[in-house]
Formats: C-alpha cells, structure tokens, sequence
C-alpha cells in the first residue's frame, strides 16, 4: 500500500514537472528563435536524468512547436503557415587611398558605406522566403540599377540623397534535413550558392537564376556536397516588332566539395567545379554594367574574344592550436589554394588564374583577430571579368583596347597579380575592425614595359544587426 502511494505521488510529481517543462518550453519558444536550441537541451538533460522518457520528450517538443506557431500569429499578425520572421543586416564605413610608383597616377582617396537590411521567413513544410535592401552607387555613371559586384556608396555630391537597391529576393525549399541527406532549392536573386574566393566571384554578387544543394554524410567526419546553378546574366529579347536576338546569355555550373575532420585539430576541405556562359558573344561592353575589365576584346563588337567555361580546384587545411595569447578560444591556423584553367582560351591569352594563402585566427567573435595573407594571379582570359573582385586591380599607363575605359585608368578585373594582406580584429560580437592593403601590377602592360604598380588600402569598420 505504501509503494502504491508513493508510485503515485512520483507519477502527479511528474505531471507537473512536465507541465512546468510545458511553460518553460513555450516561453523559450516566444522570446526568440535561437532559444529552440536551449529548450532541446533541456529535454534532452531531463532524458538523461530519467526524468522523462524519450517518448515523453518527444510530444513535449511537438507540442511546443505547436503552441508556439499558434502564439506566433497571434502576436505577429502573421499567417499561421509562417514560423518565424527575422530582422538582420550591416554597416560598413570604409576610408581607402589609391597611389602609384608611376607619375602618370595622381594619389587619391575617399570615403564609402556600405549598408544592408533584409528579413528571413520561415514557414511550414520547410520553406523559406528572404529579401534585403542595400546601397549602391547611383552616382557611377550606371543609366540601369547599380553596380553587381559592390553595394559601396561614396560620400559625394553635397550629400545628394543616396540610392537603396533590392539586393537579394528569394524562395527556398529544404524537404531534407536529416542527419545523412539534406537538400534544397532556391528560386531569385540570391546569395552565391557556390563555394569559392573572391578570384571567382566577388563577395557582393548576388545572382539571378536558381540552384540546388545536396548534402550527403559519408561518416561522422566526412561529408560531400553538391552544388548545381544556372544563373541569368542578360536578358536580350524586346517585346517589340522588330527582329531581337533571342540569344540570352546564361551561366551554368556543378561544384563538388568534401569537407573532412580528421581529428579534433585537423579538418580540410577539397573541391572542384565547372562553370560556363552560354552566348558569351552577347556580352559586349554596354549589355551589362562595365565594372571591370582585362578580357580581350573584339575590335568592333566589343564582345569577349575568348568563351568561359573553366575548370576550378581547390583545397584548404585548418589546424586548431588550444591557445594563442590575447586570443579567446581555440586558435585556426587555414592555408589552401585555388587554381583555374579556361579551356575555351588558348594558353597564350593567359586562361589561367591560382591563388595561394595563410590565415591566423578568425575574426567575427568578442575579442577574436585574424592576420591574412594571400598572393593572386588572375589571367586576362582565365573568367569572364564581371564577376570577379572589384578591388583587385592595378594601372593601365594607356587606354587597354575595347575596353571601354579611357586610359589612363586604375582597372579591376582580370589581368592583374599581386599581394592582399588583412588584419580584422572584432572587439565584440556586433563590431569588426579591419585594414587590408593590396600591392598589385598588370599580367599585361599597356603599353608594354610600362610602371602598372598600384598601392590600395582600406580601413573599415563592420557594425551587424
């Protein structure tokens, strides 16, 4: 008889405990996303003591989720399908200075921001809706949009009202997600799907088209994943009567990675891809924005000598030191390299582009820094020039030929090698302050022997939100 009643003061004990779980858990879920987390872990604390069963555990987890979606849209005013709705972006103010070795180049200097908000919305059956707003350069000369590779805006113009451009708007699918296999779709303007350095794509492109990821778990310490995009790059056709040419030209492309711990210093990452542009013979000087230059051009049509369609291999090993001094945590040592060949180009137009480097820290954390290095080398035909690094560039003494710029000119692009140097340092979570100098010259002068060093530097400061 005794037994009985304590058995059955254990078992009211434990209903409410899992009713004061209950509140615990819905008020974790309404305060904020991130707290899902803490209330797993608290589930899963409560299993490991035999508080509650795994089953037990289970339908608390189900039934927070589903409170928490009813209380959401009541609070928000949101459709019941949405799950959460979440606020984010960043300022960057920068200061860079340009000069030369060469007395053609006057020194100069200038002021820029670069800002950024968006939101991110998840719904039911794992989808995801997403846009953000940024700067961009409406004093640049550009009669469409903004510049595709910068949202930077200098400060100019007795302060004229400056430009807000839609820089991502997407839909994306995630129907798998489980611990072996994940997948998902994107549809719209984008962030880059792929995996590479700015030798590639410059980080502020955002493309336009769609893509695929398939993730896959060979172990608990390798993983592979595959990467598929085909991305719009102009769009020819006009509506009207007259003959257009229908002959858009488009970028398609697979990359596969494998992503390997080896131990709990070691990890490495290797990848290769292949790219392309279909209709590259559409792209002449004035059918996109003319950011940057060093591809050979057709005299007359303007349009690049050469196709696209390179090959890309890369590989990087991070190694974790327990502790470095004035450094919080364990400290990453990563080296790697990436090397392109552009088959479509022969070797002697330079269809060739490496990079090689080393990083010490990694900056982004309360008291974290982070000191690079990187030597590139970016051949005039080795990708097509609208993707790549906007900052990377040197000078042309003269005017290169049909290229649209006037000479002479400090030119971003292909054609150019040097040196990148960066030191960040992130005295707390929200902040990041950084120097980065480039020390770059010309693949090929013009005119030829010519000085084309050039020194950049640039001080910023990222504040995120």
């Amino acid at each position: 008889m005794l037994s009985a009643n304590v058995e059955n003061l254990m078992q009211m004990n434990k209903h409410k405990l899992i009713t004061v779980c209950f509140a615990a858990l819905a008020g974790m879920s309404l305060t904020q996303q991130g707290h899902a987390q803490s209330a797993d872990a608290l589930l899963d604390k409560l299993v490991e003591k035999g508080v509650l069963s795994v089953k037990e555990a289970n339908e608390l987890r189900e039934e927070t989720d589903k409170n928490f979606t009813t209380a959401y849209a009541v609070k928000s005013g949101m459709p019941d399908w949405v799950t959460s709705f979440k606020w984010g972006g960043d300022l960057r103010g920068r200061f860079e200075e340009f000069n030369s070795s060469n007395p053609v180049f006057e020194s100069q200097d200038r002021w820029r921001y670069r800002f950024r908000v968006g939101a991110t919305v998840t719904m039911v059956e794992d989808f995801e809706v997403g846009f953000r707003l940024a700067s961009g350069n409406l004093d640049s000369g550009l009669t469409t949009g903004s510049d595709p590779i910068s949202n930077n805006q200098t400060f100019q113009n007795n302060a004229s009202k400056k430009g807000v451009f839609i820089d991502l708007a997407y839909a994306k699918w995630s129907p798998f997600h489980g611990k072996t296999w994940s997948a998902s779709t994107t549809l719209g303007k984008m962030e880059n799907p792929f995996v590479f350095t700015d030798m590639v794509f410059d980080a502020d492109y955002t493309p336009e088209g769609g893509a695929m990821q398939v993730g896959y778990s060979l172990s608990d310490h390798h993983a592979l994943k595959l990467i598929g995009a085909a991305f719009i790059v102009d769009n020819n056709a006009r509506l009207t009567a007259q003959p257009f040419s229908a002959q858009n030209p488009y970028m398609t492309g697979g990359q596969l990675l494998l992503d390997s711990t080896w131990n709990k210093r070691l990890s490495t990452s290797a990848g290769v891809a292949v790219l392309g542009i279909t209709y590259a013979n559409q792209l002449a000087n004035g059918a996109v924005p003319n950011i940057n230059q060093g591809n050979t051009r057709d005299a007359i049509t303007t349009v690049p000598t050469y196709s696209f369609s390179p090959i890309i291999g890369d590989l990087s090993a991070t190694y974790l030191l327990d502790e470095v001094p004035f450094y919080p945590g364990s400290f990453p040592i990563k080296i790697g390299g990436e090397y392109m060949y552009n088959p479509a180009a022969p070797s002697g137009a330079d269809n060739s582009a490496y990079n090689v480097g080393i990083q010490f820290g990694k900056s982004g954390k309360k008291g974290t820094w982070e000191l690079a290095y990187t030597w590139k080398w970016l051949g005039a035909n080795s990708w097509y020039e609208e993707f790549v690094d906007s900052d990377f560039g040197a000078l042309y003494q003269q005017t290169q030929p049909n290229s649209g710029f006037t000479g002479p000119n400090y030119g971003s692009g292909t054609n150019v090698k040097g040196n990148v140097l960066k030191l960040a340092y992130s005295p707390y979570d929200f902040l990041t302050v950084s120097a980065k100098w480039f020390s770059t010259w010309l693949i090929q002068e013009y005119p030829n022997g010519s000085d084309s060093f050039m020194n950049r530097i640039q001080l910023d400061a990222t504040i995120k939100f």
